[in-house]
């Protein structure tokens, strides 16, 4: 995996550890990388409306399945 540097407002970032503290998840980027595949999947790979939807739909096949082994 690749480190990457995001800036968050206060209350994100509480909000993430409270998930930690209650053991909902392991540690803050467990919180990040399920927030950001659940988005890539809603907003790239289940989405169904428009011609660019079909045209990727191969190419998201194999993005799919790289974030599901994630």
């Amino acid at each position: 995996m690749r480190i990457v540097t995001v800036k968050l407002p206060e209350a994100y970032i509480e909000a993430i550890d409270e998930l930690v503290q209650m053991g909902r998840y392991s540690s803050r980027s467990e919180v990040i990388r399920t927030a950001i595949r659940e988005l890539l999947k809603k907003e790239l790979w289940e989405s169904s409306a428009g011609e660019r939807v079909v045209r990727k739909r191969s190419t998201k096949s194999k993005l799919v399945e790289a974030i599901d082994e994630l």
